[in-house]
């Protein structure tokens, strides 16, 4: 049976979309190689998902006794979280809403040799 430890984040003010395409980038890769990526990519949601893989990987480490070294990325996924509402002053007394989404992102890694 795999060892499978992960790190959630919900309610990151980032739009899952643009979330989405950086979590199919990393998906399947070691965790150095991950690392590396998220490093080098020049998005804001980098930085954001370099935050959550430390985190799946301190937590095998912590909690499972896994090495660093020896973690896949096994599944990464990101859900819509709640959207918020705002509201910004246009011509004419009128007033235009503006939506800001969230999303939770979840990335679960393994142990390389099960």
């Amino acid at each position: 049976m795999a060892t499978e430890v992960k790190a959630i984040a919900k309610y990151v003010r980032i739009s899952p979309q643009k979330v989405r395409r950086i979590l199919d980038q990393i998906r399947g890769k070691s965790y150095k190689d991950a690392v590396i990526l998220l490093s080098v990519m020049p998005y804001k949601a980098c930085s954001l998902i370099l935050k959550i893989v430390d985190s799946a990987a301190a937590n095998a480490q912590t909690t499972k006794g896994l090495n660093k070294n020896t973690l896949i990325i096994s599944k990464t996924f990101v859900d819509k979280g709640s959207t918020l509402k705002r509201f910004r002053p246009r011509a004419q007394g009128r007033a235009y809403r503006i939506l800001k989404p969230t999303c939770h992102i979840t990335v679960q890694v393994q142990d390389q040799n099960t």
